[in-house]
């Protein structure tokens, strides 16, 4: 997988963006907020779901841990969840993949944004699944066929820019469908998350 970085504009958190590695510490440097969230995700969080996606504890969010996801991670979701009402997101469909366009006005919450879409792609380039509890299966082939995708992520004025193409029809397929997923998440948040696990469910 390739993995692009470009410093073509300024971005309101002033992030370093020399490599993955130092645009990932710039943007948790900048994530102040996700620190408390992260301690308080140590023995639960946001919203509670049963194996069906239809319990409910919101303070908590237990379902957003993953069997190798780390506090900070499970509090980035926590925080997109909580606050997705603040976050646009566009998605084109390219023939051989997908461009996205992610942005907050929140500087805070454009950090954790950022984190987040560089730790993802960094761990499918590592294919380290977080097997996060609410994890779509969409996501599965991404980890499978880490070396089909490639992917630039540039930070620009309007947000984070990442495109993601492959020649292999069934990765697009996935990425395609996955872009309408994290879109689904920023429009509804968790009850999207609910209705998409009911679909699995067969309910």
């Amino acid at each position: 997988m390739t993995h692009v970085l470009t410093a073509n504009a300024r971005m309101r958190a002033s992030f370093v963006r020399l490599s993955a590695a130092a645009m990932l510490a710039a943007t948790l440097a900048a994530a102040g907020p996700v620190s408390a969230i992260a301690q308080g995700m140590g023995h639960g969080g946001m919203q509670h779901h049963g194996a069906d996606g239809t319990g409910h504890d919101e303070v908590t969010m237990p379902g957003l841990r993953g069997l190798d996801a780390t506090p900070r991670e499970s509090a980035e979701l926590a925080e997109m969840f909580r606050n997705f009402p603040d976050i646009s997101r566009e998605v084109v469909e390219l023939p051989n993949g997908i461009r996205t366009v992610t942005f907050s006005e929140d500087e805070d919450l454009m950090a954790v944004i950022a984190s987040h879409v560089v730790g993802m792609i960094t761990r499918v380039e590592e294919r380290r699944d977080p097997q996060i509890f609410i994890q779509s299966p969409t996501l599965d082939i991404f980890f499978e066929r880490a070396d089909r995708i490639e992917t630039q992520i540039d930070m620009t004025d309007e947000g984070i820019v990442v495109i993601q193409t492959s020649d292999d029809p069934e990765v697009v397929a996935a990425l395609h469908t996955h872009a309408g997923e994290v879109s689904a998440m920023a429009d509804r948040g968790m009850a999207a998350v609910h209705e998409m696990m009911m679909q699995r469910a067969g309910n």
